[in-house]
């Protein structure tokens, strides 16, 4: 790894620890605002959960751009044919990382109503959401880069550029409780015409969201 790759590596595994830092410390002031209430066991169990998921999230966005920058120096691929298998390989991988985490933590939460107020566990579910939105905007920017190494797969997401240059500010919109349907509704489009096109270009996308295990491995 070049000395360049070996530095950005370091910052963001620096920047996950001052996010998971902030987040746990949100779970111990709710834990600890729970305490004395006979509801307490139950909230801090979920907080606890809650608590793993954030630890996968936040390390996510830094394992995905290591894997990127260690793909970057690799060796380039010497035929077309190899060239163009290796763009859909990475771009699959990408882009079904980006669908399962916006799945996972900003659709299905949306539509059970975790995100509206007083809802249970809604604090977290928004932490969560910010930081799903976040990866997945930078996992879709990662597989459009990606698709330019194949001509089919180029064209069939040129016209998605603009609708995943939109999702950018959503992360923060998630955290902060300020989005709506629309957003929600633009998140989950832009997933839906990521995989069009990959289904269509042959390259397959399947939805995988990303643990702390598969991350530690």
């Amino acid at each position: 790894m070049s000395t360049a790759t070996s530095t950005t590596v370091r910052f963001r595994r620096a920047l996950t620890a001052v996010v998971l830092s902030t987040a746990l410390l949100a779970g111990a002031t709710a834990c600890g605002s729970s305490s004395g209430s006979s509801s307490g066991s139950s909230r801090e169990e979920l907080s606890a959960a809650s608590m793993g998921e954030l630890a996968a999230l936040a390390a996510a966005e830094p394992a995905a751009a290591e894997a990127d920058e260690l793909a970057a120096v690799t060796p380039a691929p010497s035929t077309s044919a190899e060239r163009q298998k290796f763009a859909k390989t990475r771009f699959v991988a990408n882009a079904g990382l980006a669908a399962g985490a916006t799945y996972q933590w900003i659709v299905k939460p949306y539509r059970e109503g975790k995100f509206k107020k007083g809802a249970k566990g809604r604090t977290f579910a928004l932490i969560k959401a910010g930081l799903a939105g976040a990866f997945a905007y930078n996992r879709l920017k990662a597989a459009a880069n990606n698709a330019k190494g194949d001509p089919l797969l180029s064209k069939a997401m040129g016209p998605l550029t603009a609708g995943i240059d939109s999702l950018k500010g959503l992360g923060s919109k998630l955290r902060k409780g300020e989005a709506g349907d629309a957003d929600i509704s633009n998140f989950d489009n832009v997933i839906k015409g990521v995989k069009e096109a990959g289904r269509n270009s042959g390259a397959e996308v399947v939805d995988k969201v990303p643990s702390a295990s598969e991350l530690a491995g």
